[in-house]
């Protein structure tokens, strides 16, 4: 499992009254729908639960991650660790979905 450590890297995460969330160093979306979002980021996967969410803005060329919808949860995970890879390897679904 790779290690998220690298120091040179910053992100921002920015919550507004748990309904408009804007994340920085954003790689990739591997799944989205109005209740979980989760995206890859410079710092490991980033899983967004809540309630009518729904993507604003996405710019992979600046790194830049809009949602709003009721946020309720945000949880940092290490590629791999539930089921992601940082490829986009959907290993845990792909077993659940044979």
């Amino acid at each position: 499992m790779e290690e998220y450590k690298n120091t040179n890297t910053f992100q921002n995460i920015m919550l507004e009254n748990r309904e408009k969330l804007s994340v920085t160093g954003v790689i990739d979306v591997f799944s989205f729908d109005d209740q979980i979002i989760i995206i890859e980021t410079e710092l490991g996967l980033l899983t967004i639960k809540g309630e009518n969410l729904k993507i604003n803005k996405l710019s992979i060329d600046t790194s830049d991650f809009i949602v709003d919808g009721h946020i309720s949860s945000l949880v940092y995970s290490n590629s791999g660790s539930d089921g992601f890879s940082k490829k986009g390897n959907k290993n845990l679904l792909s077993k659940i979905f044979k």
